[in-house]
């Protein structure tokens, strides 16, 4: 039957006006495309920070004390650690600008932790000084792309918004493995030698490798990985160093970690070789006891801070950081005694438990939108290598010289610094949104 024309124009404006009453589809966007990461990758991502800390738990005291072992100075033992140092910076910024570029964080980090792997085994094999030092620029090269490679994918994985929280985890699940990995090679050193310490930090690169496969590729937003809002291109490193060093909360941030680090760095090599020299037999095994507590520590408290930055700001927890630097180095110098020094290491797990959340989510807030995000890690990347290079034979010298009290002070001094930089002149980074 034939509709009359009246009643189909009036059909037509009935329709017309429930059209305009309702909203317009929405326009597609990146954040309404993307999906939340799946418990595959979340995982991958998890014991991979595990298995890194286990890792790099080898490159630390237990270095000075398989050095001492094998009958070197303070001096030549700083002086090492000091080469890789400056490799570090020298890689820092390469290693960021080139995570920024890649379009697979997920290989660079294979090829990284590879290459770390490799420097612990030839540490343990030829504990010569060039064969040690060419294991220490390795070493730094793999660290300088692994660290904001890791940093780049959480980002990647989970977007600004859920950042913090991640960063928690990825500290949780790294202090986790540091800690089972000094009672580990504590006991190696105890029941072998410090030797096998490095052949053991050699084979944990095999489970990293494994659990970074886990991580879904397609998973990992290249351009929101890199701290930008569109497809990021290739731009040049002058370029981006130049917007960076503009960023005044930028150089602030810089200066402070560069003094946290000054001061932070040689003391755990002190306390090893302090220890060393009073109970050589235990000397792993109470440098194992002073890794693990402030790890653990670190396991519980870091989820905490990742939460607390988004409720009260980043600029607190910094404080709380830096405050307890000091104290804890003017109690080295104070105290004596292998448990007294153990215990105060657990101070340790404060700093290191804001530490590891904030450095990367101070970074990702001020290089939010620009793309710049993992060469901004590798520029402080760059200071903590500077300062280590300079403090760390500089620690050395102090201690052979006037004594090991006079080093912790020296550190103590520098600490205070840091925290009186970080009261007077760092803003607070927390974005608006966080807020409320």
């Amino acid at each position: 039957m034939r509709i009359p024309r009246k009643a189909e124009a009036l059909k037509e404006r009935i329709s017309a006006t429930q059209d305009a009453s309702e909203p317009p589809d929405p326009v597609p966007t990146a954040d309404m495309k993307r999906k939340p990461p799946s418990r595959e990758s979340l995982r991958g991502l998890d014991w991979f920070a595990f298995f890194l800390g286990d890792i790099q738990t080898g490159f630390g005291p237990f270095l000075a004390v398989y050095l001492t072992s094998e009958k070197w100075t303070q001096t030549d033992i700083g002086l090492v650690l000091s080469v890789g140092s400056i490799a570090a910076l020298v890689c820092q910024v390469p290693g960021g600008a080139l995570i920024d570029n890649v379009r697979s964080e997920r290989r660079a980090a294979g090829g990284a932790v590879a290459a770390i792997g490799a420097s612990a085994f030839i540490i343990a094999a030829w504990p010569v000084f060039a064969a040690v030092a060419f294991a220490r620029v390795l070493h730094a090269a793999g660290t300088a792309v692994v660290a904001p490679a890791v940093a780049a994918i959480s980002l990647g994985l989970v977007a600004r918004e859920g950042l913090s929280p991640r960063l928690g985890r990825n500290a949780r699940y790294a202090a986790a493995g540091n800690g089972t990995a000094a009672l580990l090679l504590g006991a190696c050193g105890y029941f072998w030698s410090a030797q096998a310490v490095f052949f053991v930090t050699a084979f944990f690169a095999f489970p990293a490798i494994t659990a970074l496969w886990y991580i879904r590729e397609a998973e990992v937003d290249v351009a929101t990985a890199h701290g930008g809002s569109s497809e990021p291109e290739a731009s040049s490193v002058p370029a981006g160093l130049s917007m960076l060093l503009r960023k005044r909360a930028f150089l602030v941030f810089i200066a402070i970690i560069a003094l946290f680090q000054m001061a932070n760095a040689p003391l755990l090599p002190l306390v090893g070789s302090e220890l060393t020299t009073r109970a050589n037999q235990w000397a792993v095994a109470l440098i194992a006891a002073a890794i693990v507590l402030p790890q653990i520590i670190v396991a519980l408290f870091s989820p905490t801070v990742g939460q607390l930055a988004k409720r009260i700001g980043r600029r607190p927890l910094l404080l709380a950081a830096l405050g307890v630097l000091p104290i804890r180095a003017a109690l080295f110098a104070l105290l004596d005694g292998a448990v007294p020094l153990v215990a105060i290491q657990m101070l340790d797990g404060v700093s290191a438990a804001v530490l590891a959340v904030l450095i990367p989510l101070v970074i990702a807030d001020i290089t939010f939108g620009t793309g710049h995000f993992n060469l901004a890690q590798g520029v402080v990347g760059m200071s903590i290598g500077l300062a280590a290079a300079v403090s760390l034979p500089a620690a050395g010298y102090i201690a052979d010289t006037f004594g090991r009290p006079s080093a912790f002070w020296w550190l103590a001094a520098t600490g205070a610094l840091g925290f009186i930089v970080t009261l007077t002149l760092m803003p607070e980074t927390r974005p608006k949104e966080e807020i409320t």
